[in-house]
């Protein structure tokens, strides 16, 4: 035979007839790292799948790698090398075609690794080390097997160590199963034996499982494991008996081969349902080790505290699951979607689960979370802002059993008459992180029209009518909140408004017992600068500043109530078209912002932000006449720069809560964990990206080994660029894996995202609620984490701390007095608060019908540059593309603007307004009027209304949003433009 008939052979034999055997035997990431046939980046996909999806996937990946080629000489021995390296010894012998198993004695071997899953949960309570070491003598285990089961059993106990155990045993040659029992008996475990065995404890284990082949190999097989030599020889003489079937079936399995795979892929099906119990005891995360993900099914089993606040929703009804961060609420709700869809199935009804969230970057990671557990029996999708798939939401929930989304495109679904669903169209609604359900927010929204159902069903009833039906409703959240209460009894009605929002029969709390986590907490709190040369410098330009403006601040400089203050200012004379007041207001707004910087992180990064700043403000002017505050405001910057650059080298007069900071890290850094990972939360994004700067820049958190990266928010409100869900998701995976142990993040990291291994929480000068203040403490989920308060004393930090501290325990108290109320009263308070939400959208709906009635005609608008009034255009000029983005096309609007190319982020305030390649600024004054975008394939200068004042008459106004004005302007009239476009002779086509 040639080595090219070998070779088709063998890929036949890996690619059809074997590849779901395959699928289970091999552990892929242990076997890549003894594979070089493969190049690198063919490597690193298929670890990448294994991650991302699961083992079974990416051995799939594998084999499809192999089929397609090229093939190096000699991979066939190198494969079959690597799969015994890691312990994949059955695997070895099917593609090494040596003793390839018959059709029986596949189904013989199948049934007992059925059999194991099953007991799985008695199995677990085995003396694990001397199990262990009994099947490593035996040859069950290999050595990396063995320190591996060992190493999980230190680490993580017991029943994990046996947990890895039974995983790796199940993957030897048919025949272990014996050996097993033999094991258990050697080591004393009697009674798992006549578990496994269907006898009585001390009768042995010579019967057969209750589910094996009935066949005389099988029987023999078992009887021969009975008494020493005599059962060896007796052993081997079956061996042999069973290769000498095995050549005489050879033929027979061939010609069965599309027969066999079909029942294989049944037998898997029926695998997959009966499973259920062995399983990881993950928490919120339910992560699975790369180990374990060898597994042909991940199956789930809630901890004890899990199960006894699931009860209500596995009994169908609504209710809100409060858990601590970390502690499994995903988890609850993956089990409570796996229940309900299991019985919907079985009741031959349709089931469709969907999962919403707050944040996009939630929406991949709750879809990998359900996937691990779910993907193989139903169909799951993502859908987001980001989706393609966001249009067709109905065609998409019509083709899935469980879709993972942000609330939004729920809502959009909901609203839309034409193409949208109904909420009868789904019958189990998880909703994560559900305390914000409430007044203006997207989960309120979704949840009155929920209440609107409910309360038309009341009425049918009574009228004998039939009802419409309505999901089945799960809240996640590990707090509540208090709101603004500050006693018991108002802190239970924000808690109970809550509860009618999610029309929440039951909210339930459990004692996390042994599975709870004591946080050593510290408040540390620095002593202010006895010297602030650099914030002297910016405070005396600020009074200049102020009083050439003739501005009186009630405020202290460099606190967030100033920029409030400060911002207010700016819109008001804006509106007045007091340009001097308005401009000096913005420039007080960066020097505020820099005063902070310099407060709280260095004087260099506040520096760099007002050097920056005038950088951006006289490109913005150059070829435009200067106005005599422009040339005020560049001389006060001009006449202090240096001094400020000399004063921000002197590290004397550093503050001194950077120092108490950098003294935390190097102290957590150095200390005895063998790992070390924090979050440092903070509270803008420029204080985020500057913590990073200081940390890349020291070297002494270099000798430490300190990797540090940001995570900031995606909106557009401010001055630094965003970050897309794609880099948020890189960043957080990135600390997940190792590759960075220090994310300073802002407070998009507080809720939900999945952020495992964390030891080290600190909050650096944050003032927040005390919702923010659980949920940031949370993010320590490794065991003997510590959460760490850092301020400047006088800042309110401490004191607002405290006061959350406070709060939370108002909160525990207020949970307890809802749950302790009686039905009756607890019913009566729910009706009346959903009775007010439905009240407060009519007001708002007839508010709205008002507003539209009033809609004002577009002619009666027209829109000066906030910079310096020259008027930008007419309201008839503009049009509306799809609903969202008001754009200009004509000549006159064209001559008042430059174009400027967008070459980067954190430039300066305009390039962080759009993502566009170019943007339009005002040719006077160099004032920022927004992105100019594309449009099939049309050039469309796209007006953003923050650029401009908006005059109705001699009523002047300065928006935030095209929402606030009541005009209805034209749609976009495409064929027209594209038409003068293409008739335009001067144009070149």
């Amino acid at each position: 035979m040639t080595v090219d008939t070998d070779d088709n052979n063998l890929i036949l034999l890996i690619n059809e007839c074997f590849r779901n055997t395959l699928r289970r035997l091999i552990r892929i990431v242990p076997v890549l790292d003894h594979i070089t046939f493969l190049e690198r980046e063919q490597k690193e996909r298929i670890i990448n799948k294994a991650r991302n999806d699961c083992n079974q996937t990416a051995v799939d990946l594998l084999i499809d790698t192999i089929v397609a080629g090229p093939r190096q000489p000699g991979w066939s021995r190198e494969f079959v090398d690597a799969l015994l390296f890691a312990g994949c010894t059955y695997a070895a012998q099917i593609v090494g075609m040596e003793k390839l198993p018959s059709p029986s004695l596949e189904a013989e071997n199948d049934c007992c690794v059925k059999l194991i899953e099953i007991m799985g949960p008695s199995l677990l309570a085995m003396k694990t080390t001397d199990v262990c070491e009994t099947c490593y003598q035996s040859n069950l285990i290999t050595e990396l097997d063995r320190q591996n089961i060992l190493a999980e059993t230190t680490n993580n106990g017991p029943m994990a160590g046996a947990r890895l155990l039974l995983h790796r045993i199940v993957l030897r040659p048919p025949g272990w199963f014996s050996d097993f029992l033999e094991v258990l008996n050697k080591t004393e475990h009697a009674d798992l034996v006549a578990e496994l065995t269907g006898t009585k404890p001390g009768k042995g284990a010579d019967e057969s499982p209750p589910e094996s082949s009935s066949s005389d190999e099988s029987t023999g097989q078992q009887e021969e494991e009975r008494d020493g030599e005599g059962e060896r020889k007796e052993k081997q003489g079956e061996e042999e008996q069973r290769e000498e079937k095995q050549q005489e079936e050879e033929q027979e399995e061939v010609q069965q081969e599309e027969e066999q795979e079909e029942v294989q892929q049944e037998e898997e099906q029926e695998e997959e349902q009966q499973r259920g119990t062995l399983t990881t005891e993950g928490g919120d995360n339910i992560n699975v080790a790369p180990d374990v993900c060898v597994a042909p099914k991940v199956c789930l089993t809630l901890r004890p505290y899990q199960l006894t606040v699931a009860q209500p929703a596995l009994q169908g009804a609504n209710s809100i699951v409060c858990l601590p961060t970390g502690s499994g609420k995903t988890c609850v709700a993956v089990y409570v979607a796996k229940e309900h869809l299991d019985r919907r199935r079985q009741q031959g009804a349709p089931g469709k689960t969907v999962v919403i969230v707050n944040k996009v970057v939630l929406v991949e990671q709750h879809f990998i979370e359900f996937g691990k557990y779910l993907k193989e029996n139903y169909r799951l999708e993502q859908v987001s802002g980001d989706s393609p798939n966001r249009q067709a939401f109905a065609n998409t929930l019509t083709g899935h059993d469980i879709i993972i989304c942000t609330a939004q495109i729920l809502l959009n679904a909901l609203l839309d008459t034409e193409d949208g669903i109904s909420l009868s169209d789904i019958t189990l609604l998880v909703v994560d992180e559900c305390h914000h359900t409430h007044k203006g927010d997207v989960y309120q929204q979704i949840m009155v029209h929920y209440l609107g159902h409910k309360m038309a069903n009341m009425k049918r009833k009574k009228m004998g009518k039939d009802v419409m039906l309505l999901p089945q409703i799960l809240g996640l959240t590990a707090s509540p909140g208090v709101g603004k209460a500050k006693n018991r009894e108002k802190a239970q009605k924000h808690i109970i408004k809550i509860c009618a929002n999610l029309d929440a029969s039951v909210l339930m709390t459990a004692p996390l017992g042994e599975h709870s986590q004591d946080r050593q907490k510290d408040i540390i709190m620095a002593e202010r600068r006895t010297q602030d040369p650099f914030g002297d410098v910016i405070r005396h330009v600020m009074q200049s500043i102020q009083e050439h403006a003739q501005l009186k601040p009630s405020v202290e400089t460099g606190t967030q109530r100033y920029e409030q203050w400060v911002v207010e200012e700016e819109k008001h004379a804006a509106k007045d078209g007091n340009q001097r007041r308005r401009a000096c207001a913005e420039y007080l707004r960066q020097y505020n912002e820099a005063l902070i910087l310099s407060n709280t992180i260095r004087m260099c990064d506040a520096y760099h932000l007002l050097s920056s700043f005038y950088h951006q403000e006289r490109r913005k002017k150059e070829g435009i006449a200067q106005t005599d505050t422009d040339n005020f405001l560049f001389k006060l910057f001009d006449d202090s720069q240096r001094r400020l650059e000399d004063f921000s080298k002197q590290p004397e007069y550093e503050n001194n809560v950077l120092s108490e900071l950098r003294t935390v890290i190097l102290k957590k850094f150095s200390g005895p964990d063998e790992e070390v990972r924090g979050i440092i939360f903070t509270e803008t994004r420029l204080s985020a990206q500057a913590l990073h700067s200081w940390i890349q820049e020291n070297s002494k958190f270099a000798d430490m080994e300190v990797r540090s990266s940001y995570l900031i928010g995606a909106g557009d409100q401010s001055a630094v660029k965003p970050m897309t869900a794609s880099e948020q998701r890189d960043a957080i995976r990135k600390f997940n894996s190792g590759e960075v142990n220090l994310l300073i993040a802002t407070t998009v990291a507080e809720e939900g995202l999945d952020i495992q291994k964390c030891n080290i929480v600190i909050r650096y000068c944050l003032v927040t609620s005390e919702i923010a203040m659980i949920q940031a403490r949370g993010r320590g989920r490794a065991d003997g984490s510590s959460y760490i308060v850092i301020g400047v004393e006088g800042s309110g930090v401490a004191e607002r701390e405290r006061l959350n501290e406070w709060k939370e325990n108002l909160m525990q108290r207020a949970i307890q007095g809802v749950q302790q109320m009686d039905e009756a009263t607890y019913k009566d308070k729910v009706m009346g608060d959903q009775l007010e939400a439905l009240m407060e959208k009519k007001l708002r709906q007839r508010k709205s019908d008002e507003r539209v009635r009033r809609l004002l005609p577009p002619s009666a608008v027209k829109f000066r540059c906030r910079g310096c009034e020259v008027v930008a255009c007419e309201g008839t000029d503009i049009e509306v593309i799809e609903d969202a983005h008001h754009v200009n096309l004509t000549e006159d609007f064209r001559s008042k603007f430059n174009i400027n190319a967008n070459s980067s982020y954190g430039d300066g305030e305009m390039t962080a307004h759009c993502e566009a390649e170019k943007y339009m600024s005002c040719k006077k004054c160099g004032e920022f009027w927004g992105p100019e975008m594309c449009h099939r394939l049309l050039e469309c200068p796209c007006l953003s209304i923050r650029g401009f004042v908006v005059m109705q008459g001699d009523r002047r106004e300065t928006l935030e949003s095209w929402t606030d004005l009541p005009v209805q302007f034209p749609e976009f009239n495409y064929c027209a433009h594209a038409s003068e476009f293409v008739g335009d002779e001067t144009e070149d086509i």
